[in-house]
């Protein structure tokens, strides 16, 4: 298992992250590791965009599934069943989040390692393929300002706020005087709490990690407005 996730994910990762910092990053790290970040986006763009089309999809069905649970109170197979039905007409899986989030599990564990450890010395040598260029030094620091190798609050306030942008967008609009659903009310605090999460899990984590965070929330900003854009329309 460790040979495949070597082989197939981590490696991949720390040579296309020398290679754009030889090449494109004008040998700033903090560049490449976003630049990485994007390609990353890019090649799972189509997952992350069904994704986020999904959740936008629960969120405007709340009111039916709202009046289903009213209507089936007593009968919970019943709201199961009627619930799955409204799911399976519009096409969409409650599960999505779930199976995006085991998808970006081992990458998010492989860029881990790579950032981490990128910093010392042996990384640069270790995993590089032998048509890649090892740089003598790496410079881990983006712009010259901020140290990718040291904790960074500033960083991780950065991600946690773009993550809390994200979220915000992802919520219907609410209606003057409307009546918050139980899930609702719960989709609507989780715009605070995935923020919190990032800052509790990210504060003691080297700069790159956050980086890459920040990078990856921002990506879902602008996937989030197309997608805002695509329902507007419809």
């Amino acid at each position: 298992m460790y040979f495949l996730y070597y082989t197939f994910l981590y490696q991949p990762l720390l040579n296309a992250l020398i290679v754009l910092y030889n090449s494109v990053s004008f040998g700033d790290l903090g560049i490449a590791i976003i630049l990485l970040t994007i390609a990353i986006r890019l090649i799972l763009f189509p997952v992350f965009h069904k994704s986020v089309r999904h959740q936008a999809v629960m969120q405007r069905l709340q009111p039916e599934l709202k009046k289903i649970q009213e209507k089936h109170s007593g009968d919970r197979e019943q709201q199961a069943k009627a619930m799955m039905g409204l799911y399976r007409e519009n096409k969409i899986n409650p599960f999505s989040g779930i199976l995006l989030l085991f998808l970006q599990l081992p990458v998010l564990i492989a860029l881990y390692h790579v950032f981490s450890g990128i910093a010392a010395p042996e990384a640069i040598t270790e995993g590089i393929y032998s048509f890649v260029h090892a740089p003598a030094i790496l410079s881990a620091t983006l712009l010259g300002l901020i140290n990718l190798g040291e904790r960074s609050i500033v960083m991780v306030c950065f991600a946690a706020a773009a993550q809390y942008l994200q979220g915000k967008l992802a919520l219907p609009k609410r209606k003057d005087g409307e009546k918050l659903s139980d899930a609702e009310r719960i989709s609507r605090n989780m715009v605070f709490i995935a923020p919190i999460l990032t800052l509790v899990i990210f504060w003691g984590f080297p700069a790159a990690i956050s980086l890459y965070w920040l990078t990856s929330s921002l990506f879902s900003v602008v996937q989030q407005l197309i997608v805002n854009k695509e329902f507007s329309h419809s």
